[in-house]
């Protein structure tokens, strides 16, 4: 069974494995912990090759979604931490269930590639077409690092000028992207959400952190922990330089009405320099 490829060791089939899967782990499908189905199910359940199955599986091992161990398999792990900073346990899903259950979301987004975002966004455009909610506004500003901007990571070990590891890195950002955005877009095509908006701009900055802001008053923030891993690139893999963004334990900020807790004083900065970015120094081309 042959699955079409473009990029770096995918194709529309990985994309849609790879979606597939990290969607039912953000969901609970598959829980922290679990081990998932057999590799040979897993090809007769979504209609495509074992190494399809096999590349993603490593990707998602990459992104410190799985462990996989000889002779048992391969679990979840908590692929995504979220720490309040107040009372009350909040998770990437459950911020995002939330959002989307109010009328105006607004999200302002700085991230790297925006992988995690991606499926969460898609999961939420679910619950949306199912009725499950039905905000009447979506407005999503995205800021992503600009193609032509240099960036420390990921680079090759030992060979600093090899350009695959930041092709790969483009090509992963572009296909995220469009992922999201067509998701969203879709709810308003359809009549499902009145009015969508989706922005991405760029900027000549190396996203050190991550942070999602949401209708100016709830944030999520985690800094990118500079790791050396094995990545693949085309046929290859090879020793990098990379960070780690999907295994980042992000923190809960929250604006509430006392204006002087540290809630409140985080949301304002963020967002004050999230504005100040996305007014001054970005541009709409990457």
């Amino acid at each position: 069974m042959g699955d079409a490829q473009t990029g770096e060791g995918g194709g529309s089939k990985f994309e849609r494995v790879l979606e597939t899967l990290r969607a039912r782990m953000a969901d609970g499908t598959y829980p922290v912990g679990a081990s998932l189905p057999p590799q040979r199910q897993l090809v007769e359940e979504l209609d495509v090759s074992r190494d399809t199955v096999q590349r993603v599986l490593a990707r998602l091992s990459e992104e410190g979604w799985v462990e996989s161990r000889q002779g048992s398999g391969t679990r979840v792990l908590e692929a995504q931490q979220v720490r309040p900073s107040g009372a009350g346990r909040v998770t990437l899903r459950s911020f995002f269930d939330s959002a989307f259950e109010q009328s105006e979301v607004l999200l302002d987004i700085h991230t790297l590639t925006s992988e995690s975002l991606s499926t969460h966004i898609r999961l939420q455009a679910e619950r949306v077409r199912e009725r499950e909610t039905a905000p009447d506004r979506i407005v999503l500003r995205m800021l992503l690092p600009r193609d032509s901007t240099p960036l420390p990571y990921p680079t090759a070990r030992g060979c600093q000028d090899d350009p695959r590891p930041q092709e790969r890195l483009r090509e992963i950002t572009r296909v995220h992207e469009a992922s999201l955005r067509e998701a969203l877009e879709d709810l308003q095509r359809g009549g499902f959400v009145p009015h969508v908006d989706v922005v991405t701009r760029y900027a000549p900055l190396t996203p050190t952190f991550k942070v999602y802001l949401l209708n100016r008053t709830e944030a999520l923030h985690g800094f990118y922990t500079v790791v050396e891993r094995t990545i693949s690139v085309g046929d290859e893999e090879i020793e990098a330089r990379d960070v780690l963004g999907l295994g980042a334990t992000l923190t809960h900020h929250v604006k509430d009405t006392d204006s002087s807790s540290r809630g409140a004083d985080f949301v304002d900065a963020a967002q004050a320099w999230f504005d100040s970015v996305w007014d001054m120094l970005t541009d709409e081309d990457g």
